[in-house]
């Protein structure tokens, strides 16, 4: 059984060790290689839709390639699946040279540090609150942003757009038909 004063000492040398950590380490050797040569974890509990999938590819394809996909020593992914995953389809395997960008961290084979990492990788992305989500989507809108480019480059459907923001209806309808050509607006609503 270990002693109060044990706890306190392994606590302190724990926290003078985390002191001297080079924070920047990993992106000091961010490389890139061949995406076959990674592989999944079997423990990663996130799960993406196809159509959030699509939206990351989107986003790679909008903004470029913004983060690493974060390895252990033998390529299994810690943090990163999902964009390693759309790095396999066709156009983004071919626009990318089949290489992906990937920073190695070494926890030296402790797999719970390898889970903390996916874990806190993956809550610390965080959710989207309603009232900000609105604001964006109106500011998109009021500076001449068409609703099926709203919702190409937010991943949304059309409806989505609709319910944040805060147009009515029949203003919605009029966004929605304002450069239409050989539709009605039946016809667009069926289709929403």
């Amino acid at each position: 059984m270990e002693t109060q004063e044990r706890r306190l000492s392994r606590k302190m040398a724990t926290e003078e060790k985390s002191k001297n950590v080079d924070l920047f380490l990993p992106l000091k050797k961010l490389h890139f290689v061949d995406r076959d040569k990674l592989k999944a974890n079997d423990y990663n509990p996130n799960k993406v839709s196809k159509e959030n999938l699509e939206l990351l590819k989107q986003s790679i394809l909008t903004n470029g390639w913004t983060l690493p996909i974060v390895v252990r020593p033998d390529y299994t992914i810690i943090d990163g699946f999902h964009r390693w995953t759309v790095s396999g389809h066709k156009e983004l395997k071919e626009k990318l040279g089949g290489k992906v960008p990937v920073v190695v961290v070494d926890h030296k084979g402790d797999r719970s540090k390898d889970m903390y990492g996916t874990i806190t990788h993956n809550r610390a992305r965080g959710t989207h609150l309603l009232e900000p989500m609105k604001k964006i989507v109106k500011e998109l809108l009021d500076s001449g942003k068409t609703v099926d480019e709203i919702s190409k480059q937010l991943g949304m459907k059309p409806e989505e757009v609709f319910r944040l923001s805060d147009f009515s209806r029949e203003e919605f309808l009029e966004l929605m038909t304002k450069n239409a050509k050989g539709y009605s607006r039946a016809e667009i609503l069926t289709n929403m």
